[in-house]
Formats: C-alpha cells, structure tokens, sequence
C-alpha cells in the first residue's frame, strides 16, 4: 500500500504535533470517539491514520491481555513517535503491531479480520469517505464495530464566511469556486447517514459535539499550528497562487481585525462520530439507538472562559437527540518558536511583522 514519503514537512509536524495540536484538536475528536467504548474481550483492533499514537496508546491502556492492536498510518515519522510511547509503557508492545500504510485506495486486510476498527480525523483527509466507510466494514467481522470521527459542515464557519465575502467583493470567481468546492469535505449529516447505510451498518448512530477556540488575532489564527501545520496550505491554494493569493490574504487580515476588533477571533468546530455495527446474517435492520452525550473533562490547555453551548441535535440513525453541554473554550497560543511550514515564497506576508498593506491595494 502507498505510504507517505517522509519530507521536511511532516517531519516537522511529528516533532509539534503531541504539544501544539493533538491537545486542541485530535483530543476533542478522540473523546468523541471512546466515549462509552467497550473493547471485545479478546479479539482484534485495527486503528487506521494512528498518527503519533492517539487513540492507540489509550486504546493500549483499555485492552485485555486477549487483544492485539494494528495501528497504521502512511507517515513513518508520525509512527515513529507512536513506537516511542508505547515502549514507554511496560508489557504494551507486545500487544501492538505498527505498520506503515495508506488506507487507499483501500486496505490491504481480508474480510471479516476485526472486531473494532477506529479512525479518527481520518476520513476527512480520504478522497472518498463513503468508500473507506465500505472498506472497514469490509474488514470488521460481523457484530463488530467501526468509529471514525471528522469535522462536519459549519466547521470553522467564522472564517469561512469571511473568506467567502472576501472573493465575492472583489470578483474572484475562480476562487469562490474553489472554496465552494473544498467545503465539500465537510460533510453534512445527511451525507453522513448515507454513507453509513450504503456501507450497511445496522445499527448505526452519529455523535455530535461542539466546541470553540479563541485566538488573539488574525496573525495568530494564521500562526497557530493547527492551523498552520493544517488546512492553511489548501486554504491558500484556493486564493490562488503569488501575489493574487497575498491580496487575498491581505484582504482576509483586514477583514477579520475589522468585524472582531479587540476582540478574540472565535472559531467553532463541530464535531462527529459515526459509529456503526457490521450486522450478523441473522440480525434485523435496526434504525439506531437514542442516547444523551455529556462531555467529559478535559485537560485545560489555556483554557479561556466557560460558556453555555445551546442545545445540539445528534443523530442516531434516523432518530435525533439533544445535548445540553458546558463547553470550553481554548485560547490557542502560536508556536513561537516553530520554524515556518512553507518555503519563503510562500508566507503570507500580511502576517509578516511590520509589513505594510501594499500600495496597489489602495484603489480597491
């Protein structure tokens, strides 16, 4: 299977990842998806996209002496970190196998291999979810069960909605097609429920929860690894390329300082879990179950002000159910120290300190 070819890029993003990213994005979503988890007594798990090793350390932490973990991943230096972890703790290696590999096209394991298959944040980065969601039913034994988390439709909104106005005012419509196009895979949850039943889960349910980041401003919006180390390259690419992505920057930074002023930039994120059950042959098609989400505690990571979330709407197979949660909201702190993701050519300048707003941009 296709593995990732190890460049200074992802190099980097091994080194920062457990500190300045896992703790405000890959946590949430992990949460998500062990919450009320029960591992089979012995049996098989395979953990697909395990990055540096979360939630396959904590999965470790959970298993009898009956099961074995398979934790994948096409990017040796992120499993590089995971093996490190996990020889940290005592009898743990025995129970795992770490393996350098792509879940696409598709997996390389025969059917009916495992008893619980986990994904988390995986799909997202998958050219066709709804296919990898047929995949790892293909691979979980009937009665098993298949966990996948990812950002669904209204994720970064805030931004989004500025970016959108941004190309509409100053007529870039290559662009706004662009970024129509990349929202795309944020799916909605309709588009969720469909992929779960075309991959003939029965029951099948989808978690939702929601949460916040502050940051101080634009520049650390930008500079935050999760950002920068994440989505920010694509977000780029929409914008185009040279100095027609610098104006759009431009005009984004401006735009942004303009609505929230002195006030911290907000982004939500909405979270899912789509957890389904590979029926037995004998078993009914049952819609799902409904059930109440609380959210558990967390560690704090420059946890800002506690706010009351409104009521939420998960679905669990055809069937809703509302969350009444206390959400934090976490302050993101820019990696001061971390050296740039892309090459020279490629910063936006906007955010360089002292820059000054470009003279051609007066006019417009």
């Amino acid at each position: 299977m296709t593995a990732k070819k190890r460049s200074h890029k992802i190099e980097k993003l091994a080194r920062v990842y457990d500190d300045e990213v896992m703790p405000v994005w890959s946590e949430r979503f992990g949460r998500l998806l062990l919450r009320g988890l029960t591992l089979p007594e012995r049996g098989q798990v395979l953990d697909v996209g395990c990055g540096t090793g979360y939630p396959s350390v904590e999965l470790l932490r959970r298993m009898g002496p009956g099961c074995r973990l398979i934790a994948i991943d096409a990017a040796s230096a992120m499993l590089d970190v995971a093996r490190k972890k996990v020889a940290e703790m005592e009898g743990a290696s025995r129970k795992v196998f770490f393996r350098t590999e792509s879940a696409e096209p598709k997996l390389s394991f025969a059917d009916d291999v495992y008893d619980l298959v986990v994904c988390n944040l995986g799909l997202e980065e998958m050219d066709d979810p709804g296919a990898a969601l047929r995949d790892f039913a293909r691979v979980t034994v009937p009665g098993g069960e298949v966990r996948c988390t990812l950002p669904l439709d209204g994720t970064f909104q805030e931004f989004f909605d500025i970016y959108r106005e941004v190309l509409i005012k100053h007529d870039k419509h290559d662009a706004l097609d662009r970024l129509n196009e990349f929202l795309r895979r944020y799916p909605t949850i309709e588009q969720c429920e469909e992929w779960m039943q075309a991959a003939g889960f029965r029951p099948y349910r989808i978690d939702i929860a929601e949460f916040s980041m502050l940051f101080k401003s634009s520049r650390e919006f930008f500079f935050a690894p999760v950002i920068e180390y994440g989505p920010l390259p694509e977000w780029k690419a929409i914008a185009g390329k040279g100095q027609e992505m610098q104006d759009v920057f431009w005009y984004i930074k401006e735009a942004i300082d303009a609505y929230f002023g002195g006030r911290a930039f907000q982004a939500t994120v909405k979270a899912g879990c789509l957890v389904g059950r590979v029926p037995e042959v004998t078993e009914e098609d049952v819609t799902g179950r409904v059930e109440k989400i609380e959210e558990p505690s967390i560690n704090e990571v420059d946890v800002g002000e506690m706010i009351d979330v409104p009521p939420q709407r998960t679905r669990t197979g055809t069937e809703e159910i509302s969350i009444d949660e206390l959400e934090e909201l976490d302050e993101i702190e820019t990696l001061n120290n971390a050296e740039p993701v892309t090459d020279d050519d490629d910063v936006i300048q906007a955010f360089v300190d002292g820059a000054e707003r470009p003279v051609r941009l007066e006019d417009e």
